[in-house]
């Protein structure tokens, strides 16, 4: 990963310290010019632009794909809020036996993750790293449920770019963490920025394509830091779980612990025109090093509609978590790979959409204990509004009817593509980017 950029002007001039790392992959070894590699990296780093000609163009472009991947992939947050005075030594008595049994894996989990004391001695965190993405496949009209398609000659499926034979979207990401409870995330893929960040109050995420906003409810930790680089929280989050049985993960017998987000939280999060019917997460707890080694959750909203024509948007992540090594006593894992699904259906099969997208992510550096290290490092942005008051600006609204779904049309050929109206043709469906009133669909397309 590069850190410092280039001063081209000044050969004796010092370097930039870049705010978010570099893959060495967008440097490659030129011997013709010293200049060649930051020139690389430069025109990464500009807006990408579309390519009609690519399999991307189902989403609009490979600028719309990108903004796809990251809204999704990027900055995901768990279903529910960690207690700050929770405690990693509960009790297993006078529990349920599913209770319990979890309440004992998580015991087995923190003392292979390097002991409840030397998990308490991390005050703060820091972690860089470098992501590769990409959108693997897309399948519309006749998709049903769960692993199979549906309306026998409807279905339309592309293949896409697999990360195995080089494609993907390349980047890095830092994150830092202070007890308790404040989180701060820079991801940069492509050209493309999503910064995301929780001051223990309000968690809230910003991009280029969409106005800061704070999330409902209240604040979450970040999924990307339960994917084996917080094993104290994950600990606190998996202590209220129940135990549901045994399942193997690559080659590894695994005990499965459930996690669903409370009802109230569910309510909080919800609002008008969207509601979150649920938010489940599972964590795959090694029988034999006790470690975390897969992480999975599943989240369902529905988009009401005035003529009660309700979409119905379903997201699942799985994550396989590997490579730990011990960082100051602490077991932090190094490697992975996350998988995701987004389905939408609805009243009309035909419409139906399912989009699968992967990401490979390394850990390049992990630190804890981090000097300096103030609360204003996790501060809002400037020009951050809570979601009541995005959703009583109109131009938001339009916005937001722009980028709320993927409808299905016929082209004057009679193949399937898709739009949501002008604007982006495709973006991913959480529940921050809801507007009140209005059908969406009809009004924006």
């Amino acid at each position: 990963m590069r850190t410092l950029c280039p001063n081209l002007d000044r050969e004796d001039a010092l370097e930039t310290v870049l705010e978010v790392p570099i893959p060495e992959e967008m440097f490659p070894c030129h011997k013709t010019t010293a200049n060649k590699p930051w020139q690389t990296m430069k025109s990464w780093m500009m807006k990408p632009h579309s390519d009609k000609s690519t399999p991307s163009s189902v989403f609009g472009g490979r600028s719309a794909e990108i903004q796809l991947l990251l809204s999704v992939a990027g900055a995901p947050l768990v279903p529910a809020p960690i207690p700050s005075n929770h405690s990693c030594a509960n009790k297993i008595n006078d529990h349920p036996i599913e209770s319990s049994m979890a309440k004992y894996i998580i015991k087995q989990y923190i003392a292979a993750a390097g002991g409840e004391s030397a998990m308490n001695s991390v005050e703060s965190m820091y972690a860089m790293g470098k992501v590769k993405m990409a959108a693997s496949e897309f399948t519309s009209g006749g998709v049903g449920g769960g692993e199979g398609l549906q309306g026998e000659g409807k279905a339309v499926m592309m293949k896409m770019k697999s990360m195995k034979s080089g494609g993907g979207e390349v980047g890095g990401f830092v994150l830092w963490q202070r007890r308790p409870g404040l989180w701060s995330l820079e991801l940069v893929v492509s050209g493309c920025k999503i910064s995301a960040g929780c001051d223990g109050k309000l968690a809230w995420r910003q991009t280029p394509w969409q106005n800061s906003h704070a999330s409902r409810g209240p604040p979450r930790p970040l999924r990307r830091s339960l994917q084996g680089l917080d094993p104290r929280s994950t600990a606190n989050l998996f202590s209220n779980a129940i135990c549901t049985g045994e399942k193997p993960v690559n080659g590894e017998d695994c005990f499965v612990l459930k996690l669903e987000a409370e009802a109230k939280s569910l309510k909080a999060r919800s609002s008008g025109n969207v509601e979150i019917i649920k938010h489940t997460m599972w964590g795959y707890f090694s029988q034999r090093t006790g470690l975390l080694v897969q992480l999975e959750d599943s989240h369902l909203l529905k988009i009401k509609s005035p003529n009660n024509d309700n979409v119905y948007w379903e997201t699942n992540m799985e994550s396989l978590i590997q490579d730990y090594r011990p960082v100051n006593g602490v077991n932090i894992a190094h490697a992975g790979r996350t998988s995701v699904s987004l389905f939408r259906f609805g009243e009309n099969e035909e419409e139906n959409t399912r989009t699968r997208m992967e990401e490979l992510w390394n850990i390049e550096e992990v630190d804890f204990n981090i000097k300096g290290l103030s609360l204003d490092c996790f501060l809002p942005p400037s020009d951050l509004m809570k979601e009541d008051d995005h959703l009583e600006d109109h131009s938001l609204k339009k916005e937001v009817g722009n980028w709320i779904g993927m409808k299905l049309r016929s082209n004057t050929n009679g193949s399937n593509k898709v739009s949501s109206g002008k604007g982006v043709k495709i973006a991913a469906i959480d529940e921050y980017y809801v507007e009140k009133n209005g059908d969406y669909e009809q009004q924006y397309s």
